[in-house]
């Protein structure tokens, strides 16, 4: 069963984040402070953590690059402190999602099922679209008797677009996650890759393409790829 850990000094919020996840089939464990959380999941590592800011020692911005030193699971962070900096702040330590108090349990729960569902698909080695094969392991994409391996950006841009075949992502979005938040460069550098992928794979010959959005961005369809 997923397992969510839920870190916060008010008894009455991790409570009502209990109920609202435990309706949903998901398993809850609960920690008042940095220490017993860091403790609890040296014990048993969660799947996701919803971390409060405001904690007692340790707060949770602190917390949050503790758990980035040793995990890749999503964290979302659930604060009273809604402020721009603090948001970017989370951000830049490595917090998924940041929810502001007080909230809706139906949106937390939503939230927490898209981080879910996201690292999902991030943590999988292995994507097929149309007739490709994509294999994270080796940047290495397959079709038929077919092997090509790719240059990392090139690779980690289509096997992003695979993970969400038929989503629409903005040239900005797709600078920020291939890429990284602290890029440099023009987003053009998105259309140049674009292409190289579209030179190498054409459309019609493996069973996708790769559409232009316009004034947005790409997204990949999988299926028939006439017009």
């Amino acid at each position: 069963m997923t397992r969510v850990l839920v870190v916060d000094d008010d008894a009455h919020i991790r409570e009502l984040v209990r109920l609202s996840l435990e309706r949903a089939g998901l398993e809850v464990a609960e920690a008042a402070g940095a220490a017993e959380a860091l403790g609890s999941s040296a014990a048993r590592p969660p799947d996701l953590w919803v971390i409060d800011i405001m904690l007692p020692g340790m707060d949770g911005f602190a917390l949050c690059r503790e758990v980035r030193a040793v995990s890749d699971r999503p964290v979302l962070m659930l604060t009273a402190k809604g402020g721009t900096p603090d948001k970017v702040q989370g951000f830049r330590l490595g917090a998924d999602d940041y929810l502001v108090k007080p909230f809706d349990p139906p949106e937390l729960l939503a939230r927490v099922q898209a981080l879910l569902k996201r690292y999902r698909i991030a943590s999988a080695q292995v994507v097929a679209a149309g007739e490709l094969r994509l294999d994270r392991a080796r940047y290495e994409v397959s079709w038929g008797q077919r092997r090509i391996t790719l240059p990392m950006k090139e690779f980690e841009l289509l096997f992003h677009l695979a993970s969400y075949p038929g989503q629409t992502f903005a040239r900005e979005q797709l600078i920020e996650q291939i890429w990284g938040y602290d890029y440099g460069g023009d987003e053009r550098t998105v259309d140049v890759h674009v292409k190289r992928l579209r030179d190498r794979f054409p459309e019609g010959s493996c069973g996708l393409r790769i559409r232009t959005i316009r004034g947005l961005g790409y997204r990949l369809e999988v299926g028939a790829c006439g017009g």
